[in-house]
């Protein structure tokens, strides 16, 4: 491959990298539902900077609009002094090539509760908290949690803490305060999966205990037949000092027979004529036996 070839390689991998580089929306204050008169702004920024992309948003009243036509230009910003209904709807950044960012779906409610959830997708095994609000804050009543329409829990703080979300957790949630009403529902996006250490599941270890056990019977085995087909003196670690000549075998041989010897002791006495007078002839012996 020449020079030219390389070149044109760098210059292709350098489109792809710059082609694929993707903006993220951004909404101020991190909500997704906010109460009429609001301050919004939305923003979209990428690795390098904002600048090439171009704000928009789809509602009942507007498609593909950009931000002249429904907000105010402040620097690399589009504010919204004042949400009112007609501003809830999608909205997202583009490029000039095509790209697209990530999608927001914006509410605004005339109501009195709102649900504060995270408006981005949400990484798995991270920890979210969903925030009960009301127009007039702070929130001392207990408020109610509910997730696809099933009730979840009941906080005295108004906060749901989600702990470690995964896919599961993924859903449309809402909350309830009392007599002041619920809010609009909120969806939440979980990206990814959790990467946990867990411990082997007991069918696991038992395969594996079965293996090993598997493993040491064959090789007994092994080493049994092995002893078994070889001379009794290769198979005894007693014997390993024997010398070729059988000279340790004669030796214990020897030492074996000289166990076996007991020892005695004849002792022939005169017979005194004068203290007893002879019947007959008659030999006296004893014998001593050592151990």
């Amino acid at each position: 491959m020449g020079p030219t070839c390389e070149v044109k390689l760098l210059l292709l991998m350098s489109s792809l990298c710059c082609s694929t580089n993707q903006a993220v929306m951004t909404v101020s204050p991190g909500s997704s539902q906010f109460f009429r008169g609001t301050s919004v702004s939305f923003s979209c920024k990428d690795d390098h900077s904002s600048a090439g992309w171009t704000l928009r948003r789809n509602t009942s009243k507007d498609t593909r609009a950009e931000c002249n036509d429904w907000g105010r230009q402040a620097d690399s910003s589009c504010v919204i002094d004042a949400v009112v209904s007609r501003d809830s709807g999608v909205y997202w950044c583009e490029s000039r090539e095509g790209g697209a960012s990530n999608n927001v779906n914006v509410t605004v409610t005339d109501g009195l509760v709102i649900l504060q959830s995270p408006f981005l997708p949400v990484a798995a095994g991270e920890n979210i908290t969903l925030l009960c609000k009301t127009k007039t804050p702070p929130c001392n009543l207990s408020a109610d949690f509910y997730k696809d329409g099933a009730f979840v829990r009941k906080s005295p703080t108004c906060e749901m803490t989600i702990h470690y979300v995964s896919k599961s957790d993924e859903g449309a949630y809402k909350c309830n305060i009392g007599d002041l009403g619920e809010s609009p529902p909120a969806w939440i996006r979980v990206t990814g999966t959790a990467t946990t250490t867990s411990l082997p599941s007991p069918s696991v270890t038992f395969i594996i205990a079965s293996i090993a056990g598997l493993v040491f019977l064959v090789v007994l085995a092994l080493l049994v037949r092995r002893c078994v087909r070889r001379p009794p003196e290769e198979c005894d670690p007693a014997d390993d000092s024997l010398e070729p000549d059988g000279t340790l075998e004669r030796e214990r041989a020897a030492a074996t027979r000289t166990d076996d010897v007991r020892y005695g002791q004849i002792m022939i006495r005169p017979f005194n004529s004068r203290e007893h007078p002879p019947e007959k002839e008659v030999i006296y012996s004893s014998l001593r036996f050592d151990q």
